[in-house]
């Protein structure tokens, strides 16, 4: 998906990265990469709007990953369905989302119907992962669920790929310079 930036930018938007295109970008990876502080910096640096697939778990599901029990393939099913609802209501605007997008199946269910998505890969070697994940205090997810989400792992030859291993800002400048948008 080639990004394409408008000369002018339309009223009312902030943002000197006008995208020609609605643009669909996920930071996808597994837990302790930094999805959601990226993304977030990338969607405020673009101006578009941010989505957390974190914010759209059961809390039944969010119980079962704190005691380090990964999800499978029929518990994230309801929980894609409605994160594709979420970025179709943002098909003719702009989206950046942070989800985790491991499988391709589960991509397939996430993008069913949206053309054009940009899969970023965020990655970064276990050992900086689970120090990361040790080191948060406010996400559920245990660094006991990253074996089994690096075993799932299964990278889209058409991604771009960002190691982590710098500052979440320098991190999300390699995103944007990446997406054409530097």
């Amino acid at each position: 998906m080639e990004i394409k930036r408008r000369q002018e930018p339309p009223l009312g938007r902030a943002s000197p990265y006008v995208l020609e295109v609605a643009a669909v970008i996920v930071l996808m990876g597994v837990t302790g990469v930094g999805k959601t502080t990226v993304g977030r910096l990338v969607a405020d640096h673009l101006g578009i709007p941010f989505v957390d697939a974190d914010d759209f778990h059961d809390p039944k599901h969010i119980e079962h990953m704190r005691r380090g029990e990964p999800l499978d393939d029929e518990a994230r099913a309801p929980w894609l369905k409605q994160l594709n609802a979420e970025l179709k209501e943002h098909v003719d605007t702009d989206v950046a989302m942070a989800c985790s997008a491991l499988k391709q199946t589960d991509r397939t269910k996430l993008t069913r119907g949206i053309e054009g998505v940009q899969f970023v890969v965020l990655s970064g070697a276990p050992d900086l992962l689970r120090e990361r994940i040790s080191a948060r205090r406010d996400h559920y997810a245990p660094a006991s669920l990253l074996p089994s989400q690096l075993e799932d792992l299964e990278i889209p030859t058409d991604a771009i790929i960002i190691g982590v291993d710098r500052e979440p800002a320098a991190v999300a400048a390699k995103v944007i310079v990446a997406l054409g948008l530097a």
